[in-house]
């Protein structure tokens, strides 16, 4: 059940959110409590699950991963096992940082980061096969990136 979130509650996550590696007492002014009972809705907050972690949102094309390809993907059969086989296999790939079950056209959907169409194409013959419970894949290239965020609408 979701926890109740008050005007406060969806400050701090907002502010959070921006900035995760903000200091308490900046974020107690921003959102306007002392520090103590900021930190303290901060702990009930990660406790409850709805803070689940902290990280860094790294530039990929910084590091040289110029590409993100989205996969959608056939599986070769709707079974628990197929389905089981093939989240393993995602799940274990770094290349893969998003994977979705669909319920549509195709079964999954995934966002693939990559240096360059050849380090695609390697992957995709590689890890998109019927080993991994794949029948077929059809990859879309972005051409521009419109929007991409990591907070949500609190």
């Amino acid at each position: 059940m979701p926890l109740k979130l008050d005007d406060i509650d969806r400050r701090i996550l907002r502010a959070l959110q921006r900035d995760g590696r903000m200091q308490n007492l900046e974020l107690a002014k921003e959102v306007g409590l002392s520090p103590s009972p900021c930190l303290r809705r901060v702990r009930i907050l990660e406790d409850a699950g709805v803070i689940s972690r902290y990280v860094a949102v790294v530039d990929q094309a910084k590091i040289g991963l110029e590409l993100s390809m989205f996969a959608r993907v056939w599986l070769t059969a709707q079974d628990a096992e197929t389905i089981d086989l093939f989240i393993a296999a995602m799940r274990a790939l770094p290349e893969v940082v998003e994977c979705y079950i669909m319920l549509g056209e195709s079964d999954a959907l995934l966002r693939v980061v990559v240096a360059d169409l050849d380090d695609y194409r390697h992957f995709q013959s590689t890890h998109l096969t019927k080993k991994n419970g794949i029948q077929n894949v059809k990859t879309d290239v972005p051409s521009e990136i419109v929007k991409q965020s990591f907070a949500l609408p609190v």
